[in-house]
């Protein structure tokens, strides 16, 4: 089976306690929890889409616009736990950067990041193999890299080339062009963001090359206690996400973009103990549940992203996987 639940690690739920607190607000009364205690190593995580629930019981809770922009803006080195301190240890935010996409799992295992360089400087890119988990997941995400990128440099104000989200546009754009000091697009296929060569050329303040080596082998350690990516199913998730988007899921429309024959694609799936039917509703169910912890998704969006000609067949579809229709679903999450 095709399992699609990515996870944060629980350090980004310590720093919506704090933001809630700075708020004057009792974090344990809006979020229904306590934080999690420290944990340097990264280890302890929570599932995506609770991290989404909470952030939603907060977005409720408080009413302000760009609520993720706001969390994420908070981020310090402390709450990437190991790979904060490593970081640190760099000598320029290129490398730094170089750390974050090799240990990525260890603060942020949900879509897989690709990294891409040119003359203008570094392209990081996010899509959505593993479902969107939500405008506010992705905001906060996004903000904290950039926070990060500039409290470690001492450049509060460097902003980056361009920011694209896959989610769509929010009422207000105001508060995103002044957070990157950018254009902000939206309703993009991938979430992306561009930094310049001059901030990926910008020294950091303290780098310390013998304790970076030690580190290094430190979160090595740690990467290989997480648990595998399979990467076949990755690849195939990614497909079915692709081509439910582009509206031919077909087992034959997928061997294509997997350049394979339907009959390879079926001995793989044979020889994996499923079938293309299962993984089809498997993917859909995770991509179903990660949309709909984004309380901004209409549940007729939801049903469209996911390939379905109408809600009623998406309804039906999503009673047959939980007993619940997708709108009871929403509710539940978010008054956990």
């Amino acid at each position: 089976m095709i399992i699609l639940q990515g996870h944060v690690s629980a350090t980004y739920v310590r720093l919506l306690h704090e933001y809630l607190a700075a708020r004057g607000r009792d974090a344990v009364a809006v979020l229904g929890e306590s934080a999690p205690a420290a944990d340097a190593g990264g280890l302890v995580r929570v599932p995506v889409t609770h991290w989404a629930a909470l952030l939603a019981k907060a977005d409720a809770a408080l009413g302000e616009p760009a609520l993720g922009l706001a969390v994420g803006a908070r981020i310090q080195p402390a709450h990437f736990g190991l790979l904060g301190y490593l970081t640190l240890c760099c000598a320029t935010l290129a490398e730094a950067l170089g750390r974050v996409a090799e240990y990525e799992r260890l603060v942020y295992d949900v879509n897989p990041g690709t990294v891409r360089l040119d003359t203008e400087g570094v392209t990081l890119e996010w899509g959505e193999a593993r479902g969107r988990p939500g405008q506010l997941v992705d905001e906060c995400a996004i903000a904290a890299l950039v926070a990060y990128a500039r409290n470690i440099t001492a450049l509060p104000m460097a902003a980056p080339l361009a920011v694209s989200f896959i989610n769509p546009a929010p009422a207000d754009l105001a508060p995103y062009r002044a957070f990157f000091g950018c254009e902000v697009r939206f309703n993009a296929p991938t979430t992306i963001i561009r930094l310049p060569a001059a901030m990926l050329a910008a020294p950091l303040r303290q780098p310390d090359e013998a304790l970076r080596a030690l580190l290094d082998t430190q979160a090595r350690t740690l990467l290989g206690k997480l648990p595998p990516v399979d990467d076949f199913e990755r690849r195939l998730r990614e497909t079915i996400a692709a081509a439910l988007r582009d509206g031919d899921a077909s087992l034959a429309a997928c061997a294509q973009r997997l350049h394979c024959s339907s009959r390879t694609l079926q001995r793989r799936l044979d020889a994996a103990g499923t079938g293309f039917q299962t993984a089809l509703d498997d993917t859909r169910r995770g991509l179903a549940e990660a949309w709909l912890a984004d309380p901004h998704l209409k549940l007729a969006e939801v049903a469209q992203l996911l390939g379905y000609t109408d809600q009623a067949a998406f309804t039906r579809a999503f009673q047959r996987w939980t007993s619940l229709a997708p709108g009871q679903w929403r509710r539940q999450q978010l008054n956990r």
